[in-house]
């Protein structure tokens, strides 16, 4: 079920009023009402695949509590192990079976060795890298004694399967999430109707601005050869790709945490106004921070973080960015993305500065100074520059891409001025100009202190950008279903 589809603006009142109206007296009956119309939610995609769910839940909640019991440090390892096993030999076997096996055989036909191919038509389960990493942090939490197992299976179940943010997160940890689910919940309409703007919000950057976004992006890089394309198109792809991403991925997790909000839960954010990034350090601490948070936490501090020697620190980004990289998808394509971010990283680990910014770009000042942003667009500039091989088929065909965008370059003002009057860049200069207005805020409609008259003119303005600009020809599927 897509949050972009009329079937979810049917499903989401209809919940939201049994939820409150029906159940509200009942914490149990809540929950347990909650996790059926989770895997309702699931199952409408395929309810095969509920099954999967299901296994990672059930095998989880029954190893935290082993865990909890269990005071042999070897037993409890074997535990570890036994949940890595499950979780990750199902993520392993849906997600990356064909491209190891493919990648075998390629790498053998090389040295000459051609071996049978013997590969399956395995379809991915939607959301599996997201509830996977979720259900394992709570395993791996407890292993560390830093949090103790809940007893109560529905809450757990309806943790992990959460509709909101069960497709495509933000990967919540059970310490901040599980508790919401085992104390009663009374609805707050202020922070309903901040949900409700978030969710607005989200819709507007997601149909308004990545899909359409994703028509000019596709007729750029879906050519048969890149040599005819000047070069100045191929470098607006690149720029175009880096907002359909960006407005894609944020817009869902802007409807997910106003969802949740609705039903009186507080999801993490996942977005924080990346793209006014002043290095890539402070860019991966501002774009996906569920996922960046995860293998910060559970890969590069067990590696040995930064407080090791200069080798082993660039080893261990390296690694993390490296998997980070897999995560996203069975690609050499997304790997190298992943490595390429790795090596732009390296100089604030090896400089020891960080690149922390904790204060927001030009916090007291209405526009950024001639050095924040030129910071702002290199790092955006590295970000496009590698979002190429996430968006191509092939490193070969991303190689082609990066060739001809230098190779065919030339000042074309025609074309440039063409496309700075295209409805996408008028998109995304409107889309930049709001959020750099709003950067101090959770979300770009946080607007609850406006006065009244105000308030509504931008709420209306939103509604009749969302219906006039909106597409809604073909419902475009968000791109992060797809990892």
């Amino acid at each position: 079920m897509l949050f972009n589809s009329f079937t979810f603006a049917v499903f989401v009142p209809i919940v939201f009023f049994v939820y409150w109206f029906v159940f509200s007296k009942n914490l149990r009956l809540q929950n347990f009402f909650l996790l059926v119309v989770s895997y309702v939610f699931y199952g409408w995609w395929d309810w095969r695949f509920l099954s999967l769910i299901f296994i990672s839940s059930l095998s989880d909640f029954l190893i935290g509590i082993w865990l909890h019991k269990n005071s042999d440090e070897k037993k409890r390892k074997l535990l570890l192990w036994l949940s890595l096993f499950i979780n990750l030999g199902l993520l392993g076997f849906f997600k990356y079976y064909n491209f190891f096996v493919d990648s075998f055989i390629e790498a053998a036909a090389k040295i000459g060795v051609h071996l049978h191919e013997s590969t399956l038509n395995i379809i991915l389960p939607v959301g599996i890298s997201f509830y996977t990493f979720q259900t394992l942090s709570y395993t791996i939490d407890i292993y560390r004694r830093k949090l103790n197992p809940t007893n109560d299976i529905i809450s757990f179940f309806a943790f992990v399967s959460f509709f909101p943010q069960l497709v495509a997160g933000p990967i919540e940890r059970a310490s901040q999430l599980l508790p919401q689910f085992e104390k009663p919940r009374i609805f707050d309409s202020e922070k309903a109707k901040d949900g409700l703007r978030q969710i607005l919000w989200g819709l507007i950057k997601k149909v308004v601005v990545a899909d359409t976004l994703a028509i000019q992006v596709d007729q750029i890089f879906n050519v048969t050869s890149y040599s005819s394309t000047p070069g100045i198109t191929l470098i607006l792809g690149a720029v175009f790709f880096s907002f359909q991403v960006y407005c894609d991925f944020s817009g869902y997790s802007d409807i997910a945490i106003g969802t949740a909000r609705l039903f009186g839960f507080s999801l993490m954010r996942n977005f924080a106004f990346p793209f006014f990034s002043r290095n890539i350090a402070e860019f991966w601490q501002r774009w996906h921070i569920s996922l960046s948070t995860w293998f910060r936490d559970y890969v590069f501090i067990p590696l040995g973080g930064s407080r090791v020697s200069k080798w082993t620190q660039v080893r261990n980004i390296m690694v993390t960015f490296g998997i980070s990289g897999l995560w996203h998808g069975a690609n050499w394509t997304y790997i190298f993305f992943g490595l390429l971010n790795g090596l732009y990283y390296l100089p604030y680990i090896l400089s020891k500065s960080k690149g922390k910014h904790s204060e927001i770009v030009a916090a007291h000042r209405f526009l950024p100074n001639l050095k924040e942003l030129s910071q702002m667009i290199i790092t955006f500039s590295l970000f496009a520059f590698s979002i190429i091989f996430f968006r191509a088929s092939s490193i070969e065909r991303s190689y082609n891409f990066i060739f001809n965008m230098f190779n065919n370059f030339s000042m074309n003002h025609a074309i440039l001025l063409q496309w700075l009057q295209s409805e996408s860049m008028i998109l995304i200069f409107l889309l930049t100009g709001v959020e750099w207005l709003q950067r101090n805020k959770q979300h770009a409609l946080e607007i609850e202190t406006v006065p009244g008259f105000f308030r509504w003119s931008i709420y209306a303005a939103s509604f009749v950008a969302f219906i006039y600009f909106g597409q809604f020809e073909s419902t475009q599927q968000f791109i992060y279903f797809q990892f």
